[in-house]
């Protein structure tokens, strides 16, 4: 997975706009930050998720999913080490990362 899949990836999902938080590309559904590309180094990404979420992939991905340290990653925000991590678990963890942020409206699709 490169970070240019990565971020084709996170857009197609409905409603996601791109932005930057702290310097980092992040992407937004209905303004909220579900994904951000860049953290904590080039090749890495971050995905939003439940701890419970967060738990399923850390356990049967530990290579390419790891928690975020400190207190975001206890509340479920996961690195994603992306030369790691194929490409149908990284579309899973931004289909829950979305599906965690976005409008009740949206929340049947993908």
């Amino acid at each position: 997975m490169t970070a240019n899949e990565f971020r084709k990836l996170a857009l197609s999902l409905p409603e996601t706009t791109e932005a930057a938080h702290m310097a980092h590309p992040d992407f937004r559904v209905a303004g909220k930050i579900f994904a951000t590309m860049g953290y904590p180094r080039a090749g890495w990404a971050m995905v939003g998720l439940t701890p419970d979420q967060q738990e399923l992939f850390v356990r049967t991905q530990p290579k390419s999913f790891v928690p975020v340290k400190g207190k975001w990653g206890e509340k479920g925000a996961t690195n994603v080490v992306l030369r790691h991590a194929a490409r149908a678990a990284v579309r899973e963890a931004l289909i829950n990362a979305w599906r965690n942020k976005a409008p009740r409206r949206l929340q049947t699709q993908p």
